[in-house]
């Protein structure tokens, strides 16, 4: 039976919530505003008016499908390389074999800039310009570490006897993985792969060193802070930042609700 929280706890773990997520509500008010120059509060109006000057700004466009374009292409690499990397380090038994582990999940837990500061270095010393690809793989190295949690744990509920069953039935290597693990582990790769899109999509450091001239949406929301005029169109641009990584966030939580492991717990 259950027994009922405190009253100080509930206040405590409301004004944490406020403390959250209140930032984020601003920003929601501030695109409906009319003053257009400054955070004026209250707001002294409402308007719907910059939800259509911002649709027709050509720069948000390019810059959301920049966006949308370098998360799905680092979240496939992501999921390549995870699920390999899970895989190996999930059947397979070898000498530094942790050591490895780590490497795999050390770009998540290093700070951006130093990621980031890493990569521009090697492009540089590579001869490599900055483009499209560079900010693909600059992405690709914290994704893959969503993906590789989300697998590895998987694999490691996925029983060994049925591997071995399906050997022994005349299944080769392919079959075996099509028809015994990958509907075992496949909401496991959903949930890496949207939590891994999510964090692409609103990535700003990393992209900063090797993105070049190129923006990204975020990127773009961090220039735009710096003008003085039509304030709004960087809030309502803001509402579809939060709405585009809040949905994979959510839907990665309930896909892996009531398994061992709750996706994106290794971060």
């Amino acid at each position: 039976m259950r027994s009922e929280a405190p009253v100080w706890l509930r206040v405590a773990a409301g004004a944490g919530l406020l403390f959250l997520h209140l930032p984020i509500v601003l920003i929601f008010a501030y695109a409906f505003t009319t003053e257009e120059r400054t955070y004026q509060w209250p707001p002294p109006g409402f308007t719907l008016r910059w939800f259509a000057v911002t649709w027709g700004r050509a720069d948000v466009w390019e810059a959301l499908s920049l966006s949308v374009r370098v998360a799905a292409v680092a979240t496939g690499v992501a999921l390549v390389l995870g699920t390999l990397c899970a895989a190996a380090m999930a059947r397979a038994r070898f000498f530094g074999r942790e050591a490895i582990s780590l490497m795999v999940i050390l770009p998540i837990a290093l700070p951006g800039i130093i990621t980031g500061i890493s990569l521009r270095s090697a492009f540089n010393m590579a001869d490599i310009p900055f483009s499209f690809w560079t900010m693909v793989l600059g992405h690709a190295t914290f994704c893959v570490v969503v993906v590789y949690n989300n697998a590895l744990a998987r694999f490691r509920r996925v029983s060994g006897s049925l591997v071995e069953a399906s050997m022994d039935l005349g299944a080769d290597g392919w079959q075996t993985f099509r028809h015994v693990i990958l509907p075992n582990i496949a909401t496991a790769l959903l949930a890496g792969g949207m939590l891994a899109f999510a964090l692409s999509f609103d990535e700003v450091i990393v992209t900063t060193f090797t993105a070049g001239q190129q923006a990204t949406l975020p990127i773009w929301m961090l220039e735009e802070l710096v003008r003085p005029r039509q304030r709004p169109v960087t809030n309502v641009v803001a509402m579809v930042v939060v709405i585009v990584t809040f949905l994979p966030i959510l839907s990665a939580y309930y896909l892996t609700r009531g398994t061992d492991t709750v996706a994106g717990q290794g971060r």
